[in-house]
């Protein structure tokens, strides 16, 4: 007979976010100090960082990440890369020999920009021709994987545990006005390099703990308009939507956040009419975008971040506030060891989107 406490089943990953509403730039060391409370929340299996700001000298430039499984894939990535864009810089991520992570790939980073002759040449703005070139190398060229690619920002991740990750990276090197991360305890899909979090497309980048059951419905809808999900997992397509809805479709955040949390039927009825009107058409529309399952997920993006817990509230999420700086974790402990004094401290409801941005006027 087993005893209470002998055993742990931990409610899924562990994530935590601290942003700067004014901008200013402080170590990776507290993410990694953050994540680390929440140890066994994870099982090794994938952690991982995004961070913003961190790269001022190139900040006009994208900053592309990508592990390369061999000599042959990375020549043939750039060849690719620098046929549509021109590259400054072209270096390997930073990183320490740690014993915890293990079957490393190459990582390397290039800071470039689409030639102008080509954006004209496919009438496409910058930010679509980028998102393009992502998928086209994730899905054409086997054993290169491009997992970042926005401006003044990077993810970093890797199997193993988070804390682990973080130092392998060399994150206290780095500073930035915001900082998410995520403890991975995969349950049905493989740890592997690409499937640790966060997932990125441009600037946009997701950590989640939970599971997508409506994936399959999410992921057909979404490759409809140019997406492929390949990194075996279900938040990769959350990336997708967010991207589509916001970018695409010029959705804000908090309409964005109406379609893949959407209200329950009965809640539309009873609101007025205007509201019906508006909720029953996101509904009808973006069905297919709805997800459903248990989760909490953080958004990261330029100038800020959003957290968003699914309308029943399946997975924990709490958010603090000191001074400029505001926290999103999981746990209140991951909150607690970076900020033990907080003005404020309240859990969102299910549903709600938690929205936090940049002052206004602050270069970032």
């Amino acid at each position: 007979m087993q005893n209470e406490g002998e055993i742990r089943i931990p409610s899924g990953c562990a994530i935590t976010g601290v942003i700067s509403k004014s901008g200013e730039r402080f170590s990776g060391e507290t993410a990694i100090r953050s994540i680390e409370p929440m140890h066994d929340r994870s099982n090794g299996l994938g952690g991982g960082f995004a961070a913003y700001g961190i790269y001022p000298q190139n900040r006009d430039l994208y900053a592309f990440h990508v592990f390369y499984d061999s000599a042959r894939a990375k020549e043939e990535c750039e060849q690719v890369l620098q046929t549509s864009f021109d590259v400054t810089v072209a270096e390997k991520i930073p990183t320490r020999k740690m014993p915890q992570i293990t079957d490393e790939p190459a990582i390397w980073r290039y800071f470039c920009l689409p030639y102008e002759k080509l954006l004209q040449s496919t009438g496409l703005d910058e930010r679509e021709f980028v998102s393009r070139f992502v998928v086209k190398i994730n899905t054409q060229i086997r054993g290169a994987y491009v997992f970042s690619s926005g401006k003044n920002m990077g993810v970093f991740k890797a199997v193993g545990f988070p804390e682990d990750v973080g130092r392998y990276y060399r994150l206290e090197d780095y500073e930035g006005y915001c900082w998410t991360a995520h403890g991975r305890y995969p349950t049905n899909t493989p740890g592997w390099w690409g499937g640790a979090h966060p997932f990125n497309l441009l600037d946009y980048t997701v950590v989640h703990n939970g599971e997508i059951s409506s994936y399959d419905a999410n992921r057909r809808f979404i490759e409809m308009f140019g997406y492929r999900c390949t990194l075996l997992t279900d938040t990769e397509v959350i990336t997708y939507i967010i991207d589509y809805l916001n970018r695409r479709q010029g959705m804000s955040l908090e309409e964005t956040a109406d379609v893949i949390a959407a209200p329950f039927w009965s809640e539309i009825d009873a609101m007025d009419e205007a509201d019906r009107k508006k909720f029953t058409y996101l509904r009808n529309v973006y069905s297919s975008m709805l997800i459903t399952g248990p989760f909490s997920i953080l958004l990261g993006f330029t100038g800020g971040m959003m957290a968003l817990n699914d309308r029943l509230k399946l997975r924990s999420m709490v958010v603090g506030e000191k001074g400029d700086r505001v926290y999103v974790a999981s746990e209140e402990c991951a909150i607690r060891t970076v900020a033990p004094e907080l003005d404020r401290l309240w859990s969102p409801r299910g549903g709600e989107p938690v929205i936090i941005q940049v002052n206004e006027g602050v270069r970032i």
